[in-house]
């Protein structure tokens, strides 16, 4: 099993890449190839010491003919220019999102006209298709059957992008399956153009020790998944059959219902007041009107299917984020209360 892995220097491609040597296998073959792509080359020293792990950096657009001169058997495409970057800047959008997706799904497409199976295609949407338009406002429960309306440039970009991925599974050019990806968080690393991204900082900076700020509302209520249940989520959709799937249409994956103050409350709870004073609350208008356009509760009868739940709590989120990285932890008091040794 030969894999590429778009995006695969970011954090959510590093840790599929993980997941998936880890596991060894995936729809039952053994992975022998992973093809990490991005715009930089990943800076996880043990991932690339992996025999079975390569790399290319590069504008992905313009690195796909030399990227698709090989059969892969599967393909994640995680690449994305996110939201905040796509309302600044309408080209890169364009660019990053669309034509790339289009010229990869393309390339896809000639391999299985040469004859070849159509490799298994995962496509990272966001819900960030939905919205609440004019005509068709956004009901307090996204279901399954929801219509995507998106409010932003990003959400239009994997809107159409889904029905791309539908019709050239369609028509057999690719074993095509789109998941709509929640909020992820908490993000290790440094800040992204991401909208949402304050939903990571909010946490991820004051454990560090360094300040960070809320642009919301704190009764406005997100819907979110740590990394590992995101990862899980994908996994589960590549390996699924087209039956088990059900249907093109994209997947919700499952999400943890909260509000921003129910997080802080949670934070302050595990990391400790002092800690909690590094957090200050200045609204930003243009962040607050695309978070507050993206929906809070999901209600999927698809994710449970193929064995997805949410996360348990926020409380939970957030441990696993010291769990999986505690040298990012560096506030004396967190690292006290959470147990920690002292830094060397």
């Amino acid at each position: 099993m030969k894999i590429l892995i778009t995006g695969g220097a970011g954090f959510l491609g590093d840790r599929l890449a993980r997941t998936l040597l880890q596991t060894g296998t995936l729809r039952g073959q053994a992975i022998t190839q992973l093809m990490l792509a991005d715009l930089v080359a990943p800076r996880d020293a043990a991932l690339l010491a992996d025999p079975r792990v390569r790399h290319h950096a590069g504008d992905l657009l313009a690195n796909i003919p030399t990227l698709m001169a090989e059969r892969w058997d599967a393909v994640f495409h995680l690449a994305s220019a996110v939201s905040g970057e796509c309302e600044a800047n309408f080209d890169l959008g364009l660019h990053a999102n669309l034509d790339t997706t289009r010229h990869l799904l393309d390339a896809c497409r000639a391999q299985t006209l040469a004859g070849h199976p159509p490799p298994v295609f995962f496509f990272s949407s966001s819900v960030a298709v939905f919205g609440s338009d004019a005509a068709v406002p956004l009901p307090a429960v996204v279901r399954d059957d929801t219509l995507p309306t998106p409010q932003s440039s990003y959400g239009i970009h994997k809107f159409v992008c889904e029905q791309l991925v539908a019709d050239y599974t369609r028509k057999g050019f690719i074993d095509g399956r789109a998941a709509r990806l929640m909020t992820v968080s908490v993000r290790p690393g440094r800040p992204n153009g991401a909208a949402s991204g304050f939903l990571s900082g909010l946490f991820r900076e004051p454990l560090a020790g360094l300040p960070s700020v809320c642009p919301v509302d704190l009764d406005t209520r997100v819907a979110l998944s740590s990394p590992a249940n995101t990862v899980a989520g994908i996994v589960a959709v590549a390996e699924a059959s087209r039956e088990a799937f059900g249907g093109r249409t994209a997947l919700n994956l499952p999400a943890l219902t909260v509000s921003v103050r129910e997080m802080l409350s949670a934070f302050e709870t595990l990391a400790g007041p002092e800690v909690m004073r590094l957090v200050t609350h200045v609204p930003d208008a243009a962040i607050a009107g695309i978070v507050a356009a993206w929906p809070a509760r999901f209600e999927s009868v698809r994710a449970p299917r193929l064995g997805l739940a949410a996360d348990a709590s926020f409380t939970t989120v957030l441990q696993q984020y010291v769990q999986d990285h505690p040298d990012a932890v560096r506030h004396p008091e967190a690292r006290a209360r959470l147990g920690l040794p002292a830094p060397a």
